[in-house]
């Protein structure tokens, strides 16, 4: 499936909108014509946007590296932590600039969405500096260090088609519906349904439209194109010869219903990357087996071959007991031939010598000697023939083996091809964060520009903020704690020693205190500093000492979804059936993290297997960590 200029032109301002603010976090590659960027926004949920040699969309999904694409590793160099500034598209044309701007520097990223497609990453000047594929056509020469030439615009925009230009379908030859295709710039169905909006038989000849007829598409191509860029949508997916994408649903269009035309495109573009994908990475492998159920049908063909070579030979071998009943004496004898006949089997000479040939074996015979002796010899021959059918079995066992195993790396290949599902992060998840046993929400920094964002952007008049007695201790901050509930006072102070530096150093014994937001000051004394991610506190501090260093890892429910949690095993208890409780000491992080992930798939929480380790790595304090409960 092509994307239509239309098409385009609303993706391209409905991602104008929502990727507003964002900047580049990660790049991965997908296969050699597409590129995932993951967005970032320090108060939203991250995006996911896809830009291919088909097209660009924001998805859902993150889709496994199918194969290496080659401008990764200089869009990461050019592009990350830069913001996404504009994003443009030349009227309706199957072309878009995406501006990347930051740290002083300025790219743009040019997506050809026509006949191959082509990403292309040029400065701020447009000079090419990487690209997928070279163009070197008539009308222009896109190379490396070249200056971008965006591809001949057409006569007219279909956007400011006026209904004179209408007037001129009537001088042309051939159906309606091609005519506006290729003045509109729009694909068949376009097309097709344009004309039957307006009440007209797509096949309907130029020549034979009036002034009526001609009212009548003017006013069916500019609604649909304005319904189409303005978002007035009731997309449908059209099943036939191929998958495609329809925004708006027109006369005789048929097709399944869905709920948006972005989350319709990412469905049919991921689902044929995929597809594509699978293909090629079992490529190899398919074609070795292939050539293995081949080799394994020719010994197969082998063997019923030898078998009915026995067959007749034995049957030839009766058939001269048969002669010597009706007085035949000799193969060369009138008579004979006609009983050898009846088995297949013919007397023939090569190089003087006489043969008896059966399914194209020759057997040598001596005329002389009695049919009894070549009946025998026959006999023997299909003996050794019966014989070879052991050693060819063998050979198909192996070729099977060797079958199997390509079928299987074959299999494993494509299996390896998945898109899974990118889960939208809760705002609270980009901190240290937890629950309390009241319901409380509770989080923390987890560095000093966390720290900094958890002061500056989420404290409020009603919370409590909390700060342990030692350098290298987060903020946490408990929403709404301005009533000091006991329990979720003395957890939120727990979480904080647990937090800091005391974890990773085991000082059992440490405290903290809490005091009122009025109480943080968020700029230094005059003439002092503040490192960033510290902050003065003013006036008496309320210090609270937890009962020791644990720390409970669990999966608890937040609005009917599972989210992994590492807090005060009192709260975390409170809201999770099965959980892990660590101390400071023994593995590193990493081997931590695989023992609790192992440890909660064992207690039958399927849905932990669901999180990456580095995920879990994430909810851990820093520092070594033991297992002592499960």
């Amino acid at each position: 499936m092509a994307l239509a200029g239309v098409e385009l032109r609303y993706l391209v301002e409905r991602m104008t909108k929502e990727t507003d603010g964002y900047y580049v976090s990660n790049i991965y590659g997908i296969d050699r014509n597409s590129v995932l960027f993951k967005l970032h926004h320090p108060e939203k949920s991250d995006l996911m946007l896809v830009i291919s040699t088909t097209g660009m969309w924001l998805t859902d999904v993150r889709i496994r590296q199918i194969e290496e694409n080659r401008m990764v590793r200089r869009l990461r160099s050019d592009l990350l932590r830069l913001r996404i500034t504009d994003i443009e598209q030349p009227d309706l044309e199957r072309l878009a600039y995406l501006k990347f701007s930051g740290f002083e520097k300025e790219f743009v990223l040019v997506g050809e969405f026509f006949g191959d497609g082509n990403l292309i990453l040029c400065s701020d000047a447009m000079k090419v500096l990487a690209l997928q594929h070279s163009i070197d056509v008539r009308h222009r020469t896109i190379k490396v260090g070249l200056q971008y030439e965006p591809p001949p615009g057409p006569e007219k925009s279909a956007l400011h088609m006026t209904r004179d230009d209408f007037q001129g379908i009537i001088r042309q030859e051939g159906p309606c519906a091609r005519w506006l295709g290729r003045s509109l710039g729009v694909p068949r169905r376009y097309a097709e349904g344009i004309a039957c909006e307006a009440g007209i038989d797509p096949r309907m000849p130029c020549v034979r439209l009036d002034d009526d007829n001609i009212s009548a598409l003017y006013e069916a191509a500019r609604s649909v194109i304005r319904d189409v860029i303005d978002g007035h949508h009731t997309p449908i997916i059209i099943r036939h010869k191929g998958v495609e994408v329809s925004p708006v649903t027109l006369k005789g269009m048929e097709g399944e219903e869905v709920g948006g035309f972005m989350e319709a495109l990412d469905k049919v573009f991921t689902d044929d990357i995929l597809e594509r994908g699978r293909q090629e990475q079992g490529g190899e492998d398919s074609a070795a087996e292939t050539q293995l159920q081949r080799r394994l049908a020719e010994q197969e063909k082998a063997i019923r071959t030898v078998q009915d070579r026995a067959a007749a030979m034995t049957a030839t071998a009766n058939a001269l007991y048969r002669m010597l009943s009706s007085g035949v004496l000799r193969l060369d004898m009138e008579g004979a031939d006609t009983i050898l006949a009846e088995t297949g089997a013919s007397l023939v000479y090569e190089k003087g010598a006489a043969h008896i040939s059966v399914m194209d074996q020759k057997v040598l015979i001596n005329l002389e000697a009695p049919l009894q002796s070549t009946a025998s010899i026959l006999y023997g021959e299909a003996k050794r023939q019966v014989g070879a059918v052991p050693a060819i079995q063998k050979m198909m066992e192996k070729t099977r083996r060797q079958a199997g195993r390509a079928a299987g790396k074959a299999e494993a290949r494509r299996s390896a091809v998945v898109a899974s599902e990118v889960r939208k992060r809760n705002w609270f998840e980009r901190y240290r964060w937890f629950y309390t046993s009241d319901g409380l929400l509770a989080i923390g920094g987890r560095d000093a520009p966390s720290n900094s964002a958890v002061v500056r952007k989420h404290m409020e008049s009603r919370d409590r903020v909390f700060h342990a007695e030692i350098f290298g201790s987060p903020f946490f901050i408990l929403k709404d704690g301005d009533a000091e509930p006991g329990s979720s006072m003395g957890e939120v102070a727990h979480a904080t020693v647990c937090f800091s530096r005391v974890w990773r150093e085991a000082m059992h014994g440490s405290s903290a205190y809490w005091v009122m937001p009025e109480q943080v000051k968020k700029s230094a004394p005059t003439g002092q500093f503040l490192p960033k991610g510290s902050f003065t506190i003013e006036g008496r501090r309320n210090f609270m000492r937890p009962p020791g260093l644990q720390l409970a890892v669990g999966i608890m429910k937040h609005e009917d979804e599972p989210l992994l949690v590492c807090g005060p095993p009192a709260a975390v208890t409170s809201h999770t059936q099965q959980h892990v409780i660590i101390e400071p000491g023994g593995l590193e992080m990493v081997a931590t993290a695989k023992k609790i992930r192992t440890a909660l798939l064992d207690m039958g929480l399927e849905c932990a297997g669901q999180y990456t380790i580095d995920e879990y790595i994430r909810v851990l304090p820093a520092g070594k960590s033991r297992v002592v409960t499960v």
